[in-house]
């Protein structure tokens, strides 16, 4: 039985079309198949490698951390050196307010946290999300997203659950006193990289405020820097009152966590005690690495030159006249075409020229980038000349 064979017939499949790009090794941007060939990541594996593979800092750390000890009890009993770290990272990043971490073990589990807080602090249970959202494929994270074809065949879901349009001061209505929580991507990433307005922003900040409703950002795959800053909400002047993260805060280890306020969370801890628990949320490997990859944010990323390479990306690819439409924060981005059978055609000719972008769930008629944020002004004008060369030799 070959590789291919084991793989396709013997592990679970979420797709009938998988790359199988037999994975040797990865360093910085690049990944490696088992003939040496070498693949520019363009898509950071879906906005996790923020700050490429194998980033030696985080090495560092996990080596460390595996020698010192594994998993040792379930979250929340025993103080451990690589849990402080980790949250006093986070906390000296973010507003004062936010000042409590729960680690769990990815972003829809921060996510399926965050509803039941909501719910938890208010006694209410009507949660308002947004069209073209996407929290997450578990019960609940699927319950709060939007698109209805991926949810269907896994009907029913969680009850009261509400769609307002995403950046529509008057959709905001359907926000009221029964509403327990509203859970928002600061930037939508999966509906084509749609980036509200300041005045919605802070619209949707007060009427939360006004009716008692707890407003929950989910930054799973726009924050860690990948929209130009740390946190994407530092671009709107808004503060939530619970955060979620995910993707990137590992350094490509699978953590995920929910930050708010002390008082809040303190929450989960009585009526009933264990209102959210996690076996391996928290786990003392997965940590240290978020521990430094938090160090690497702070000491080595440069956000005007995030700023200005992404912009340069972006200005390279959309010179192509088949490019009707470019999105773009930070490193995130999102090109449109004609229709999904010309970025299909265009996403598999870059693979197989060595550089891997991707499309979005929800809007098919777009090809995305999420490139490593250190990526070099070399790199990025390499890889925009290969997908400008994979549209034309697909026309």
């Amino acid at each position: 039985m070959t590789r291919e064979d084991e793989f396709l017939n013997h592990q679970g499949q979420t797709n009938p079309w998988p790359y199988l790009i037999d994975v040797d090794r990865a360093s910085g941007i690049y990944f490696y198949d088992k003939s040496g060939k070498a693949y520019m990541d363009m898509i950071s594996g879906v906005a996790v490698n923020n700050i490429g593979h194998n980033h030696p800092k985080v090495i560092k750390a996990i080596h460390e951390q595996v020698d010192r000890h594994l998993h040792v009890m379930v979250y929340g009993e025993f103080i451990q050196d690589a849990q402080l770290a980790l949250s006093t990272a986070l906390r000296k990043a973010l507003p004062a307010q936010l000042d409590s971490v729960y680690p769990v073990n990815s972003g829809t589990e921060a996510n399926e946290a965050a509803i039941k807080l909501a719910r938890r602090v208010t006694g209410r249970s009507r949660i308002v999300s947004c069209k073209g959202s996407y929290h997450g494929s578990t019960m609940g994270s699927m319950s709060i997203s939007a698109n209805e074809t991926k949810k269907a065949a896994f009907r029913p879901l969680i009850p009261d659950v509400y769609f307002m349009t995403h950046n529509d001061i008057s959709s905001l209505e359907l926000i009221n006193e029964d509403t327990a929580g509203v859970i928002i991507e600061t930037v939508q990433g999966d509906a084509g990289v749609r980036v509200p307005t300041v005045e919605f922003m802070n619209a949707l900040r007060e009427k939360c405020t006004e009716v008692g409703a707890l407003l929950i950002f989910d930054e799973i795959q726009c924050g860690m820097g990948r929209a130009g800053k740390l946190f994407a909400f530092e671009h709107f002047n808004v503060v939530p009152d619970a955060l979620t993260l995910g993707k990137a805060l590992g350094g490509g280890m699978s953590i995920g966590a929910l930050v708010s306020s002390q008082k809040l969370l303190n929450e989960f801890t009585h009526d009933p005690i264990l209102g959210h628990i996690t076996t391996f949320g928290g786990h003392p490997v997965n940590c240290a690495a978020a521990a430094a990859f938090l160090d690497v944010m702070e000491t080595e990323i440069d956000f005007n030159e995030v700023e200005r390479l992404g912009k340069l990306l972006e200005d390279l690819i959309s010179s192509d006249p088949e490019i009707i439409e470019s999105r773009r924060i930070g490193m995130m981005f999102a090109f449109d075409m004609e229709s999904f059978e010309r970025v299909e055609r265009v996403v598999k000719r870059s693979l197989e020229k060595g550089v891997l972008s991707f499309w979005f769930l929800s809007h098919p008629y777009s090809f995305r980038l999420s490139p490593p944020l250190n990526i070099t002004e070399e790199e990025v004008r390499m890889a925009a000349r290969l997908i400008i060369e994979a549209i034309e030799e697909t026309r």
